[in-house]
């Protein structure tokens, strides 16, 4: 009797990390895009975030906080399902470099830098498109580009700018995401050796604690770069045909010497909670290794936390 061969498992399990980056991307979106609508609005000098809320309601209505998430959609469905599957990829091939064995920091901060930068470079007209739909109505009208939806920004950009302008600000949107995965990775394990040592916490508050933690130093560290990028993406040329910014770095010098340092830091704690969902993937996606089906580390983890702080 001859031996029998091995199953072949598909092509599901080397496609499975993209779809689930995808699909886990899209979801916070969903919930999120009122938050990431407030953010670019504040980036673009239009007041704090209750004064964008308070406009936006008045003069735009409740649907307003949803404009663009065609885009915002579309960049999920591109930038995250590259970045976090090549980062699983990534990783999956590093350990078994490593015969098995557990990554060090900075092997797990490159697999992160590779990821980010492979995921933004691949989103990047996304996200063009959806920064110019969420500042469309902060223009004087007769400027305004009254994208229908992503695909139509898409279009038009290509029609009206050329190909290659679908990748304008791809420079500090590949710094940016770099930056973020290089903020939470530096800062999540050792967020996870304090909570458990000083304050002896159970896994699943240590989990909770140390995702707002590396989300802080997330957003710290990329929000200048997100700054910078919402700048050269919603910019347009003047009568003359100039534009305000030659470079991402002359954006960042004249925003240096008109504002300060801490002008790229405007609407840090809304870009707080913009970043926690996803930063939360992102941890799930390098502590866990789920089987087809299983439910993702953090879930169960939260889901435990929520019921025992629920009974307390």
């Amino acid at each position: 009797m001859g031996e029998e061969k091995p199953k072949s498992r598909g092509v599901w399990p080397s496609v499975k990390p993209f779809v689930n980056g995808g699909l886990s991307g899209m979801s916070a979106t969903c919930v999120i895009q009122p938050i990431d609508m407030i953010k670019v609005r504040i980036q673009l000098g239009q007041g704090s975030a209750v004064q964008v809320t308070k406009t936006m309601l008045q003069n735009e209505g409740i649907k307003a906080f949803y404009k663009g998430l065609s885009a915002g959609l579309l960049r999920q469905a591109t930038y995250t399902t590259a970045r976090l599957g090549s980062f699983k990829v990534l990783t999956s091939r590093a350990v078994a470099a490593n015969d098995g064995k557990p990554l060090p920091l900075y092997q797990k901060a490159l697999c992160g830098l590779t990821a980010g930068a492979i995921g933004a470079t691949i989103g990047s007209p996304a996200d063009l498109a959806l920064i110019r739909m969420q500042a469309d109505a902060t223009l004087p009208a007769a400027q305004r580009r009254n994208y229908k939806n992503a695909f139509h920004a898409l279009y038009r950009i290509i029609a009206d700018e050329g190909v290659l302008s679908l990748w304008k600000g791809a420079g500090p949107t590949v710094v940016r995401a770099m930056a973020l995965n290089m903020g939470m990775l530096a800062s999540y394990d050792q967020s996870v050796e304090f909570f458990r040592d000083s304050f002896g916490l159970g896994e699943a508050s240590i989990v909770v604690g140390a995702s707002t933690v590396s989300g802080f130093f997330a957003s710290a560290f990329s929000l200048p770069f997100d700054y910078v990028k919402t700048q050269i993406q919603k910019m347009q040329p003047d009568a003359s045909g100039k534009y305000p910014y030659t470079s991402s770095l002359d954006c960042a010098i004249k925003t240096l010497k008109s504002g300060g340092p801490l002008k790229f830091y405007t609407g840090f704690p809304v870009y707080c909670v913009r970043i926690a969902p996803h930063v939360m993937v992102n941890l799930d996606l390098l502590e866990s290794n789920p089987e087809v089906g299983g439910r993702c580390r953090a879930v169960n983890l939260i889901s435990r936390w929520w019921k025992s702080s629920s009974k307390v």
